[in-house]
């Protein structure tokens, strides 16, 4: 009977799902509907300002400016494919998702984070053929290169991505319907799935130390050249526009790093930790990037916030000359009016 039993349960699989991120927030959840729609505002709006004044500067045109928009705009999609529904979840209690559609938003998730770490890697090249081989920059930063490192990131990034998405639709969900998540991560998905998940489990976490292990290794051997070069270059202003740059990418890196081991620890160590507070973690692990590095930037890097702040202020020169011939008028009007 209880093998029998035991057999019918793993035939059955829920093929639909219900999100329920936040369990323990219960009454607070509609509350957070409001700041998360002005973040999800904001991350599109900053990033989209940056990625505008690239395409509209033609001397930002270079490799390093155009790195940075499409990091941007990577940042974009990541919380495109995260914030609608997890704003959904907050309206609705039980936010009901598709196994399909699931699939499909864990693909987006991880594509685009797996963008994000080949995106820095080709940066980091970006800065080390800058400052270590200046007179050779533009022999090897050709507009061939940046294809070959295009078509790099997105093979690694599909290689990845699409395992893991395949190994979730092959398992079988008959533990509950229910997601305990705001989101349709690769552990949220197991942790409802019913079978030998060894397998599953082995890969995931050989795919993020292999994916970590080798970028911060490249990172870190590239930065360290980097940062050494940039102290032997003789003039101090160039020194100093390097290390900006250089720690302005930094930033980013520690942030976009820091923030997906601290959520790989805690989901597989900290068993002890609050799903809400698990939650979070991977809400700061999938949206921090999209809100910080536009503000990196937008701010540190000098030839963007330039632009950045002609632009505004030609918008509100503009606003000025436009108000002021109104004004002008209504006072020849007024005058012309017999008093």
């Amino acid at each position: 009977m209880g093998k029998d039993g035991n057999t019918s349960m793993f035939n059955i699989s829920y093929t639909s799902f219900l999100l329920v991120g936040f369990p323990g927030l219960q009454e607070g959840r509609p509350l957070l509907v409001f700041p998360l729609t002005v973040l999800y505002v904001t991350i599109i709006s900053a990033n989209g300002l940056v990625i505008h004044t690239v395409v509209a500067q033609r001397n930002l045109h270079q490799p390093m400016y155009v790195l940075i928009a499409l990091l941007l705009a990577v940042n974009i999609c990541a919380a495109t494919a995260v914030m609608p529904k997890m704003l959904e979840g907050f309206v609705h209690y039980a936010n009901p998702i598709s196994l399909h559609g699931c699939l499909v938003q864990m693909f987006f998730i991880y594509f685009t984070l797996l963008l994000d770490y080949n995106l820095l890697l080709a940066m980091a090249l970006d800065r080390y053929v800058a400052i270590c081989h200046p007179l050779r920059y533009t022999d090897l930063m050709t507009s061939r290169l940046l294809s070959l490192v295009a078509i790099f990131a997105l093979t690694r990034s599909l290689g990845v991505a699409v395992p893991l998405v395949v190994l979730t639709a092959q398992a079988h969900f008959c533990h509950t319907a229910v997601i305990r998540h705001f989101t349709c991560e690769y552990i949220a998905l197991l942790s409802i799935a019913c079978g030998d998940l060894t397998f599953n489990n082995r890969l995931g976490l050989a795919m993020r130390l292999v994916t970590v292990t080798f970028d911060l290794t490249l990172l870190g051997t590239s930065y360290t050249r980097i940062i050494y070069a940039a102290f032997q270059i003789s003039s101090g202003g160039a020194r100093s526009k390097a290390l900006n740059t250089c720690s302005s990418h930094l930033l980013v890196i520690l942030t976009i790093y820091l923030s997906g081991l601290s959520t790989s620890i805690v989901f597989r160590v900290a068993k002890t930790v609050s799903q809400d507070v698990q939650n979070l973690l991977s809400a700061i692990y999938l949206l921090l990037p999209g809100a910080l590095n536009p503000l990196i930037y937008g701010v540190r890097t000098k030839e963007i916030r330039q632009h950045i702040e002609k632009m505004l202020c030609k918008k509100e020169s503009f606003q000025e000359t436009g108000e002021q011939p109104k004004r002008l008028q209504r006072v020849r009007v007024e005058r012309k009016l017999p008093g």
